[in-house]
């Protein structure tokens, strides 16, 4: 199993940035997609972004251009750099993690965007 922890959550303003983490322990080895997700208030969970063990990258389609997924190898952490954001942004946002052994999700953190 892969346990995953978010970090860098917050309040902003509109327009502004903000970087979240998200830092994998336990069977690291397997992992096989990185994910975000995140849940608007009132709303279903969506998919904000992807990056493959094959080094894949996409992003839906309400995050391109301004969202950018990465991850350090070194450090078991993947980053959701999140610029020009919109109040609609706002959202508990979760890291998810597939491997060989099942799907992990993190506990989700809150990024709210102000007008």
């Amino acid at each position: 199993q892969v346990q995953l922890v978010e970090s860098g959550g917050g309040l902003v303003q509109a327009g502004g940035s903000l970087r979240l983490a998200c830092v994998a322990s336990g069977s690291i080895a397997s992992m096989i997609v990185l994910a975000w997700y995140r849940q608007p208030p009132g709303k279903q969970r969506e998919w904000v972004a992807t990056f493959t063990h094959l080094g894949v990258i996409n992003y839906a389609d309400s995050v391109k251009g301004r969202f950018a997924i990465s991850r350090d190898n070194v450090k078991n952490t993947w980053y959701l750099q999140m610029g020009s954001l919109k109040p609609e942004d706002t959202a508990v946002y979760y890291c998810v993690c597939t491997s060989s052994i099942g799907q992990s999700w993190g506990r989700g953190i809150q990024v709210t965007v102000s007008s």
